[in-house]
């Protein structure tokens, strides 16, 4: 789509502070992208309004004369969610689905592919269609980056292709070997994530393309969808309507949570700094149950408001876990943990405020 233009220069953009702390843990590596193009999948998305906010910031503070074609279904949807984006310069439009979209003309050195993320709905309800779109989409954009001759493409994985995490493993760290249960239906969207990145690996082995696995497990941060399943969403639309914060399990379960101003920071290094072919975990690995969660929600607000917990704790029973090892990736690429739990979930809950009276 050629037909974009500026936003008002005026605009005052509410996430500055995060974009500077991304450009300062990053600023290394932008001089890649200098005069080059990208191609994003996905890029509508949580992962990918980051990745976007973070590119545009980028290239005009260090004027890099880059840029970006996003593969989008609904340009409409996306200008009116984010219009300083979706009107962008540096940023253009591709009309298509990612399972067969038209290849778009020229040469796109680097690709990263976030498309299909992590619904629940859309897993219990139609797993064929969740397999199809990660299968399907994966080898579209891989035989798009072959054609584009690509040279460094990121696949966005998840910590879901390691199946469900042992209680005795505190961190699981990239070399466990287990897997989703390929009996359960429910088990489509991790035993996609996989054989995603087996085709990432088969492409790299047999056209050279570099292709970096980012497996990813839970954030929080502005455009994290607060109506779906994700509960530390949940927790702060619930906190945002005054309250009871609502756990709907027993609050057992441990999580960790990455910011996504952290999160961006990783998947760029990753991409431009990332061994070929090598899985990283991308998460905190500071774990916290979701009852605890819920508590540290609900001080945020004045008066701090009461929660409510569906569910009896199970005796006798571990808890489940979810969360990574990063010992790997801040080893070997340098990047770890800045913005912590509390300070996040206070950035995230001052955005949606932001968000509400602008919007409201």
């Amino acid at each position: 789509m050629e037909d974009v233009v500026n936003m008002d220069a005026s605009f005052q953009n509410p996430l500055a502070e995060d974009l500077d702390h991304i450009l300062a843990h990053t600023r290394g590596l932008w001089e890649e992208l200098r005069n080059q193009k990208l191609f994003i999948t996905g890029g509508t998305g949580f992962f990918g309004c980051w990745l976007l906010e973070s590119f545009a910031w980028a290239n005009d503070k260090l004027r890099l004369n880059a840029e970006a074609l996003v593969l989008t279904r609904n340009y409409k949807a996306f200008l009116k969610k984010a219009p300083h984006l979706a009107t962008h310069l540096a940023i253009k439009f591709h009309i298509g689905d990612i399972r067969d979209f038209e290849f778009p003309k020229g040469q796109f050195h680097f690709v990263i592919h976030a498309a299909t993320e992590a619904s629940a709905k859309l897993n219990e309800e139609n797993p064929l269609l969740m397999w199809d779109t990660i299968i399907e989409g994966t080898r579209h954009t891989l035989e798009f980056a072959r054609y584009a001759e690509t040279k460094k493409f990121l696949l966005t994985s998840s910590g879901a292709v390691y199946g469900k995490q042992p209680s005795e493993i505190t961190h699981i760290p990239e070399e466990y070997a287990g897997t989703p249960d390929p009996t359960d239906p429910r088990s489509a969207y991790g035993e996609g994530k996989r054989a995603a990145e087996m085709l990432c690996t088969m492409y790299c082995k047999a056209y050279g393309i570099q292709t970096k696995i980012a497996r990813c497990f839970a954030f929080v941060g502005p455009y994290l969808p607060l109506d779906i399943h994700y509960a530390i969403g949940n927790f702060i639309r619930d906190g945002l309507q005054g309250g009871p914060i609502q756990v709907k399990g027993d609050g057992t379960p441990f999580r960790s949570y990455l910011y996504a101003a952290d999160l961006a920071i990783w998947l760029w290094t990753i991409l431009l700094r990332g061994e070929s072919g090598d899985p990283y975990n991308v998460g905190s690995e500071k774990d916290i149950t979701i009852a605890a969660l819920a508590k540290e929600i609900a001080g945020h607000f004045k008066p701090e408001l009461s929660i409510s917990i569906k569910e009896n704790t199970r005796s006798n029973q571990l808890p489940e876990r979810y969360v990574p090892s990063n010992h790997k990736i801040t080893r070997e690429l340098g990047v770890q943990q800045i913005v912590d739990l509390k300070e996040s979930i206070r950035r995230t809950v001052h955005y949606e405020r932001q968000k509400g009276a602008i919007c409201g």
